[in-house]
């Protein structure tokens, strides 16, 4: 329960700052006649949106396993991150149309509205802040060792990086002049690309983990090494790993002598089992299938 209060404290931090940046970016963007800024601001409502989602999941994962979830409620917190990568990977196919379309008609010799200081001011607030969420919600994301607060610190990180191109665009037409007002969409797409990039590799984990995907191949050795090396047993084999929410199933064969009794077989099962809780956390579901060891 600490564990699910901890998350909701961290989430609501960020929440409560992307309100706040939210409703300035929009302000600056209208009264700056900034489109950039504007597009950033959406941004942050899709920050703001993402942070109700983990807010809710995060509640219903945190439960513990009941008759119809013998394995817990820990895939929500997965689905909670599936979820941001498709917003985020949504938000940045918007903000790369956008700024295509921009170069487009600029390029076309239409003259782009160059946007006020108010604007260049939101976005450098924005970097500042988003970037020091961001730092805050991966170290507790880490201390957590929550998939989904690792998904949110990540989208303040791209928040982040969009306000540093929108600055970058918005500070170039201010000092260099109308011609240079192109820099704004250039910015914007370059940063769009670097959001797809992290919405990708949020959706391919989130999910490889909704279909099973085994945990790395490093983890599954460190399994089969802590296993071996355990007295009393040999080759441990047909091993089957997942993970659920924050934490993982083991399932495998060992080999024990067919001339024990069954209670020493148990309890040499028994002790895998506990090595591995100890190793990888108390939460971890661990089914040991023992077979005779031929002479």
């Amino acid at each position: 329960m600490d564990r699910t209060k901890d998350i909701y404290r961290v989430t609501l931090v960020g929440s409560v700052i992307n309100v706040v940046l939210l409703l300035f970016k929009f302000v600056a963007g209208i009264i700056g006649h900034s489109a950039a800024m504007l597009a950033d601001a959406v941004h942050s409502l899709s920050d703001f949106v993402t942070d109700v989602i983990v807010l809710v999941f995060i509640r219903i994962s945190g439960k513990p396993q009941d008759k119809s979830h013998d394995y817990g409620h820990g895939k929500y917190e997965t689905l909670a991150m599936t979820l941001i990568g498709v917003a985020l990977l949504l938000v940045a196919l918007g903000i790369l149309n956008s700024g295509a379309m921009k170069i487009k008609l600029w390029l076309d010799g239409e003259q782009l509205e160059a946007p006020g200081t108010i604007a260049l001011w939101a976005a450098l607030l924005s970097v500042v802040l988003k970037e020091g969420v961001y730092r805050y919600s991966m170290i507790k994301a880490r201390q957590l060792n929550s998939p989904a607060v690792e998904a949110n610190a990540w989208h303040h990180r791209s928040d982040a990086l969009s306000s540093i191109g929108t600055a970058i665009g918005i500070g170039g037409a201010i000092f260099l002049g109308q011609r240079w007002t192109v820099l704004d969409p250039i910015a914007s797409v370059v940063v769009g690309i670097f959001i797809v990039k992290v919405s990708v590799s949020l959706l391919r984990r989130g999910i490889g983990d909704l279909l099973e995907q085994s945990l790395p191949d490093a983890v599954e050795e460190e399994i089969l090494q802590l296993v071996a090396a355990l007295p009393g047993l040999s080759k441990p084999h047909e091993l089957r790993t997942r993970r659920i929410g924050n934490h993982y199933a083991i399932e495998l064969h060992i080999l024990m002598d067919g001339n024990i009794t069954l209670r020493e077989a148990h309890d040499k099962a028994s002790e895998v089992e506990e090595t591995l809780k100890s190793h990888y956390g108390q939460e971890t579901h661990v089914a040991v299938h023992v077979e005779p060891k031929d002479d």
